[in-house]
Formats: structure tokens, sequence, C-alpha cells
């Protein structure tokens, strides 16, 4: 029989899909914990993501690379942390920051992932097993071993958009895109580089939807304008008038409510997937240096391309092969692999655009290129 725990805390520093995948665990603690207060402790520059949870009563926001970003501030940080009474801390990023703010929360009960050095201060570390399960069942785990759940509540991925950010998303989608235009997706940015699919393909892939009469507007964060400005160039139908370009001008609000509104979503494993999937929006993804069983989208309904080669899932950030073998995951899925399996959710989705029901299953689909190969 688990405590009555009245005061929860879960931690989360990492980034936007690594935020995204905590969603289910704040529904079954809400679930499993319906009178508690439960705060999330996040990234402030994702607060977007996560403060206007319904399953959540508090959001403390942590600036990792501003003001919070310095042993004195951040110790200060601490403090404002131990006010608050916490009777249980369930930290889901093993980091030493993290770890710090689970082990000094001053939180009667303390589990989840820690480095060693804070680990004493834990009542019970567990592993995180993304190489060999999905992100959320690993943390599903952690709340199952420490007695802390009778049930798991599994909603799949959840974000409620702040006060305003759908309309604004809607003029924006009307000033660019004429009413009743089917629009593509596309995000080419990863925080890895061997996340990134080959700009190239990416070009091929758009000109061929416009080329469909379907509209195309590339995404993500301002680090990936240079990489869609290369993509742009490699383009034939760059000039289309239904290109449009929305990278690093949008906030994660908007992003989300931009991606609501489109067909389909064809991007790279990051963290925009990980949003697509809440705003209920097909997906077809290339995984390269990804665990596929750690980070599929958590969706039925989605597609994953596998990359037929041996060394996947290398889990690096840069590929060390030499030469033409470089970046070889990327390069042996080619678009019209891609192209194939856009079309196939098109042809299943397109029409229920915006209004995707919650899926039924959470395992996507994977397409092992190394066995159909074969």
């Amino acid at each position: 029989m688990k405590a009555a725990y009245k005061n929860i805390l879960v931690i989360n520093l990492m980034h936007i899909g690594d935020l995204m995948l905590v969603t289910p665990v704040l529904r079954t603690l809400r679930s499993n914990y319906p009178k508690a207060r439960l705060t999330l402790l996040a990234d402030r520059k994702l607060g977007d993501l996560v403060a206007y949870n319904p399953h959540i009563d508090d959001c403390i926001l942590l600036d990792k690379k501003g003001e919070d970003n310095h042993p004195l501030s951040f110790l200060h940080f601490v403090q404002k942390v131990r006010k608050h009474h916490f009777d249980l801390a369930v930290n889901l990023h093993r980091n030493e920051r993290a770890s710090a703010l689970a082990a000094f929360s001053g939180a009667s009960k303390i589990v989840g992932y820690s480095k060693p050095l804070f680990s004493f201060f834990f009542d019970r570390v567990l592993p995180n097993k993304k190489a060999v399960m999905h992100q959320i069942h690993s943390h599903f785990e952690v709340l199952e071993k420490t007695g802390l759940i009778d049930h798991i509540d599994d909603g799949g991925l959840e974000m409620e958009l702040p006060p305003g950010a759908m309309e604004r998303a809607k003029r924006i989608f009307a000033e660019h895109f004429p009413a009743g235009k089917k629009v593509i997706a596309l995000n080419i940015g990863a925080s890895w580089r061997t996340k990134r699919w080959l700009d190239g393909y990416f070009a091929e892939v758009a000109d061929h939807f416009l080329r469909r009469d379907y509209g195309i507007a590339f995404f993500g964060g301002p680090m990936d304008t240079a990489l869609v400005e290369a993509c742009i160039e490699k383009m034939e139908e760059k000039a289309s008038p239904h290109l449009h370009v929305f990278t690093g001008k949008l906030s994660l609000g908007e992003l989300a409510g931009m991606l609501k509104q489109c067909v389909l979503f064809i991007t790279t494993d990051s963290g925009p997937m990980h949003v697509g999937v809440a705003m209920r929006v097909p997906i077809v993804t290339m995984f390269g240096a990804s665990p596929v069983p750690g980070f599929y989208p958590y969706d039925e309904r989605d597609v994953l391309i596998k990359t037929p080669v041996g060394c996947h899932p290398c889990g690096k950030h840069d590929c060390p092969l030499p030469g033409e073998e470089n970046m070889k995951c990327m390069k042996t899925m080619p678009p019209e692999v891609i192209i194939k399996y856009a079309e196939e959710l098109l042809a299943k989705y397109e029409t229920e655009a915006g209004h995707l029901p919650r899926a039924e299953s959470y395992v996507c689909r994977v397409i092992d290129l190394q066995k159909e190969e074969g």
C-alpha cells in the first residue's frame, strides 16, 4: 500500500523531448494522489511546455543558463525549493544539477535517477533504462519499484498550450497559407549531428509535396536557421508561394499550435517531434544514432524509419566514420522511403488533421530497413 504523500516534487531539467516524456508521469501521479499538491521543476526556457499542464498545481522554473547558473544563485534556488517542504521528490533527470536539487530538496523521501555523488541522500536510486525500454516506461518503473503508485494512468504525451498561443498560431497560419491548404511540417534540426537527416533529402521531400499542391512549413529553433537555409538552397521549388519558414520565429506554445494545424510532420528524432506527438499530428521520423526502444514517437499512428546500418544505435553526437562512410546511417534512408510512408499517413489521416483522438496504443510502427533489404 502506497504512502499518502501530500506534497510531491517531480524534477526534470532536460531538453524539449525529455520534458514532454515526463507528462505521462504527471498524469499517473495525479491519478494516484488526487488530493496531493503536485509540483514540477523544469528549465525556465521550456515553461511553455508544462506550466499549464492540468495535472500539476505549480511549476518551479530554473534559469539553467541565466540567473541561476552560478553557485551562489543555485544555493538560493535550493533554499527556495526547500521552503515548499515536499514530502516526496522524484528525480527524472540523471545529471549533477538535477541530482543535487533532489538530494537537497529537503523532501522526506527522495527517489529516481542520480549521479553517484548525490545518491547517498536518496532513499532509492534506480537506473534509467532508456536504452532497452521507452523512456516513459523507465519513468513508470521508478514509480512502481519504489512503491509510489497502485496503477499507471498512461494518457500519452500531453501539452496544454499557454493562453493565447493557439489563437496566435491560427493567425500566423492564416497569414501564410490560404484557407483549406493542407500543410506538411518539416523539422530538420536535432541536438546531435548524427540525428539529422541530410538537408538534400529534406529538399527532395519538400519539392515532392509542393508539386502535389501541399503547403510546406519549416520549423525548428534559432540554432536550426542555417540548416534550413542550406536545405532550401537545394530545392527546385524554393520560389513556391506555399513554402514558408518559421524556424526560430515561434514560441514553443506557438510551435505546438502551428503543428496542430498541419496534416503531417516529417521530422528528425528531436524535441519538436515529441511536441508533434502531443498535438496528435501524424509523424514520419528517421532514426540513425538514436535507440529506437527509448525514444520512438509515442503514438501508434506514427512511423519510424530505422536505418539499416550495423552501427545503429551508436549514441554518438558526431559520426567517427571517414569519407563517404560518414553519416551513412542517414544516407541509407533515401527520400523515396520517407515519401512512401508519408503518403500512406496522408491517405489515412489528412482529412482528420487537428481533430485526431487520443491514440489507443502508444507503440509506433517501426520500419526496419535492414529487414526489408534482407
